[in-house]
């Protein structure tokens, strides 16, 4: 008979297991706490969406790996794009389960955070999936020309491969690559497998044929900057791509949910890309800061872009004035239209007047000779001489020119560009408004917090990378690692551990001793001290005695100098520890936890600041991080406690646990940093079956580490681990055959890592 769980469920997060309504039991050991990070960041709505989602793909029929990836990845994706774009991905989710592409749908849900990150927009969203579909219609079904049922095979790379793709190319440059590979092994699975992967010399080649100009994303901090210093204003910079719209390339503009901007830009006219985007900002916060909305209704399409186009120049005109550096920006990248360029016969010349009026305003220094042009381009500047103008004026100035200009070849069908197009300019959809009711923008949704009551217990899982070295590329945020304190145990049976083991701690303190440092500072004027400063003491009885204040500080204490590490003692708490010792009745655990518990009181009185930590895994998604012991914490019966109660489960995804134990380590104020690493065997998981992948993956964590100034070395219980730990830590290892001397051979190798 089954035991029932008496453990208490907050009866909200039972309602939200109902709602949930999936049966694995690998979504209801991660539910709790990937719940916990969503209810922080998601509003009512959004959880309800967020389970509703999860359930579908809980039913869909592909396992537990879908599920498990979108509850960890979700909240993630919704801070970068907003709760409002789940709909679309669910639908393109739905589409590549109905077609021969479900096996992509980990994949794509796999990267989806770090591809919203790059992307950063609903827009370049729908624009990355639209591309997904385009290349499943066009590579599904088809190999050598014969039709088929088969899968795209590049699919699952191309998912894979995008977020370092899209570090390095705009989105247009990721259609362009995918737009090759598709023309050229669209009918070859294994070839574009190979492209797709980026294993390819082409694929490399077109990658780096696609990389130029200025990627949005790279500084968008930089312009966040640059927008708070400069105009004291903050907004979302949101980019867009110019390769999903042919017909209707889209320009800048500006709405309640940020500034829309190129997600790339090239060098142009000597302008580097950093600084057009530079000038399109400062064109925006002109109009924020000095353009006053007027009614649209009473004016013409004609005078509509007459006025847009003079007060675009009055803003620039006043951002000059008031940072002059932007006058080389503005005339590098406005246009200079040649003056006879258009042909009056044949096509419509009001936007060429237009950009030369423009021009002329601006650039004091025009190649003009229309009176016309060099007679309003005064007016402009008479009217700026009696202040600032307002939108009003400008409108009125606008109008007056297009009557005077006027010419009957403006309603010929053919209009003139070439040079009048000023690409820093926004849409100007923020000057006009309407007397008519139309459809505004709609404010951004509040993020919910948790409301009072509501709080639930666990940390949200902390998202690391893990090596892919087949491909030498990072696998973004691919392993979820969730932290907790040990649960405590009897600390009087760490006290008998070392009472066993007396006579061998007798000797470590000989060699203890040795180690130590002996040069002592004195701390002088502490209220709490080892021992009593006489003077000051003698001081503060005489202040006393004569009826002043005496100074409280009147202890002293010491601390030793020439000796400045800190140490974490990483333990691997996988399911194989629970073996037992060849000829004992101890298993690996027991024996373990002796030799912890040796080490910790060596280090203890050796005074070295230290951190014990404990981990397994179950899968990627579930990587377990267990406190022994923090840096803050003494040497005491409640950490005894916890060593007590270690126990031995499931895997060893060694990577990102010392990624994980590095996140404590490096932030100690010491002059060396040591990770001890204590395993039994090579790591692994259950879900990875390229057995090299997670020892590849656990030399790069090393290397990770060693740039951060922290030392590793590892003790291995494994008789057989020189077969793979040098490929992890080089010559930082040591291999204990005879597990029974662990007790003793644990804090000597410390000693003699740290003397």
């Amino acid at each position: 008979m089954v035991e029932a769980n008496t453990e208490y469920e907050h009866p909200l997060m039972k309602g939200y297991r109902e709602q949930l309504n999936c049966g694995f039991p690998q979504v209801k050991d991660v539910f709790d706490d990937c719940m916990a990070e969503a209810l922080s960041m998601l509003s009512k709505d959004g959880i309800t969406a967020y389970l509703e989602g999860a359930g579908f793909l809980c039913r869909m029929g592909r396992g537990v790996e879908p599920t498990l990836v979108f509850l960890e990845e979700w909240p993630s994706v919704a801070k970068n794009l907003g709760e409002s774009a789940l709909p679309a991905i669910m639908e393109f989710i739905h589409k590549m389960h109905k077609s021969p592409n479900g096996k992509a749908i980990v994949p794509f849900l796999q990267t989806l955070a770090a591809a919203s990150r790059r992307l950063h927009s609903q827009e370049q969203m729908q624009d990355y999936m639209e591309l997904a579909l385009d290349f499943m219609s066009r590579t599904t079904g088809s190999i050598h020309g014969i039709h088929t049922t088969f899968a795209s095979p590049g699919l699952p790379e191309l998912f894979a491969q995008t977020p370092y793709l899209l570090s390095q190319i705009s989105l247009q440059g990721l259609k362009n690559w995918v737009e090759y590979g598709i023309r050229n092994y669209g009918d070859h699975p294994e070839r574009q497998i190979d492209y797709f992967s980026q294993q390819s010399a082409d694929s490399k080649a077109v990658m780096q044929r696609e990389r130029h100009g200025t990627l949005l994303v790279d500084h968008e901090r930089k312009l966040g900057l640059y927008l708070r210093g400069l105009w004291e204003h903050h907004d979302y910079l949101i980019p867009y791509s110019l390769g999903f719209d042919e017909l209707r390339k889209p320009i800048p503009y500006y709405d309640k949910l940020g500034i829309r901007l190129p997600d790339v830009h090239d060098d142009l006219n000597g302008i580097s890309g950093i600084d057009r985007y530079r000038a399109t900002l400062a064109h925006i916060m002109g109009h924020k800061r000095w353009t006053t909305a007027i009614f649209a209704d009473n004016f013409s399409p004609f005078q509509r872009m007459s006025v847009e186009f003079l007060e675009d120049s009055r803003v620039e005109h006043l951002a000059m004035q008031e940072y002059p550096g932007l006058r080389r920006i503005f005339m590098g990248l406005h246009p200079v239209p040649a003056e006879n360029a258009c042909d009056p016969e044949k096509e419509s010349a009001i936007r060429h007047r237009l950009a030369m009026l423009s021009r002329a305003i601006l650039d004091p220094k025009h190649p003009y000779q229309d009176p016309l042009i060099i007679d309003f381009a005064q007016r402009f500047h008479d009217l700026m001489q009696g202040g600032n103008s307002s939108t009003q004026e400008i409108a009125d100035l606008a109008v007056s020119f297009g009557a005077k200009a006027r010419r009957q070849s403006d309603q010929l069908p053919k209009i003139h560009f070439k040079d009048t197009e000023v690409s820093y300019r926004d849409d100007n959809r923020q000057m006009w408004k309407f007397i008519e009711e139309g459809d505004e923008e709609e404010a951004f949704d509040q993020q919910r917090k948790v409301d009072e009551g509501e709080e639930i217990k666990g940390l949200p899982p902390r998202h690391y990378p893990e090596w892919d070295y087949l491909s030498q590329t990072f696998r973004p945020d691919w392993v979820s690692v969730y932290e907790a304190l040990h649960p405590k145990g009897n600390a009087a049976d760490i006290d008998k551990l070392l009472a066993k083991n007396a006579a061998l701690a007798k000797r470590l303190k000989r060699m203890l001793d040795l180690l130590k440092p002996q040069e002592k500072v004195r701390i002088r004027y502490q209220e709490e001290g080892s021992e009593l400063d006489l003077d000051i003491a003698l001081r503060s009885l005489i202040d006393f005695k004569s009826g002043a204040s005496p100074d409280p500080r009147i202890n002293m204490s010491h601390k030793t100098s020439g000796r400045d590490i800190a140490v974490m003692l990483l333990l691997d708490l996988s399911e194989s520890l629970n073996e037992k010792v060849a000829g004992t009745e101890q298993t690996i655990l027991e024996l373990s936890q002796e030799a912890v518990s040796l080490l910790a009181w060596s280090i203890d009185k050796l005074g070295d600041p230290f951190a014990i930590g404990g981990f397994h895994s179950n899968t990627r998604h579930d990587v377990r991080y267990l406190h022994v012991k923090g840096y803050s914490e003494k040497w005491d019966d409640e950490v005894k406690g916890r060593l007590a109660a270690m126990s031995a489960q499931y895997s060893t995804r060694m990577g990102a646990a010392m990624r994980h134990a590095a996140h404590y380590l490096e932030n100690q104020k010491a002059e060396k940093k040591l990770m001890l690493i204590l395993t039994d065997g090579q790591p692994a998981d259950v879900d990875t079956k390229d057995e090299r992948m997670l020892i590849e993956d656990a030399r790069q964590a090393v290397k990770e580490l060693d740039s951060k100034s922290i030392y590793t070395y590892c003790i291995n219980l494994d008789p057989k681990a020189d077969e793979y730990v040098s490929d992890i830590f080089g010559k930082q290892y040591t291999v204990v055959d005879n597990i029974q001397r662990l007790p003793e051979r644990l804090p000597e190798l410390f000693m003699a890592l740290t003397k």
